[in-house]
């Protein structure tokens, strides 16, 4: 199959411990920081957009969608790591949990959802996807956390947090279909 998959992590959000974090919406910076990609025509040449039922990820994906004219396909698959049994957790807590998730990929970190567990269900659900694609490039809007298992199994290279995204959040990756090969490692979306 010819053409580009990209995999773009939603940028800044508002965290709110008060709200559940798959509803947490984008932040002023990171809604920002998507309409400067959206105005500078990224992704160009990208006839399918695939995103994660999240809001943030929602999001994301509409402001790129609108200019190029298209519709969004929400995937409740392609959702971030299931943290809920743990809730909200300040952001120092958090790090050291995603630590772990990544170091010991089949154990739970406090009730997360295991990383063997998250790339098995992102890795399904994208066989779905590239089952009913049509060729072309493909765009996906989901989360740091599935979306480095998925570099990493793309890569050939073993779920570590030393292959996570740069802080921040809003970075991108791409795989040419036709081998399945990587053509570059996370990039900040404001060097594409």
């Amino acid at each position: 199959m010819k053409g580009l998959l990209r995999y773009l992590t939603h940028p800044e959000v508002v965290i709110d411990p008060a709200v559940p974090v798959p509803d947490w919406g984008l932040s002023d910076r990171g809604r920002a920081r998507v309409a400067a990609l959206a105005a500078r025509g990224w992704p160009e040449g990208t006839g399918r957009i695939v995103a994660s039922t999240e809001r943030k990820a929602r999001e994301t994906a509409e402001l790129l969608a609108a200019p190029l004219g298209l519709e969004v396909e929400l995937r409740p698959a392609q959702g971030e790591i299931d943290r809920s049994a743990a809730g909200y957790v300040p952001h120092d807590r958090h790090e050291a949990l995603a630590d772990r998730f990544f170091a010991r990929p089949d154990e739970s970190a406090e009730g997360w959802e295991t990383a063997r567990a998250a790339m098995a269900r992102v890795r399904a659900d994208l066989q779905v996807i590239l089952a009913g694609h049509r060729g072309g490039d493909l765009l996906i809007v989901g989360h740091g956390g599935v979306g480095t298992l998925l570099y990493c199994h793309f890569a050939g290279l073993a779920p570590a947090r030393a292959h996570d995204q740069p802080a921040g959040g809003g970075c991108v990756f791409a795989v040419d279909l036709a081998s399945g090969r990587p053509l570059h490692p996370w990039r900040r979306i404001e060097a594409l």
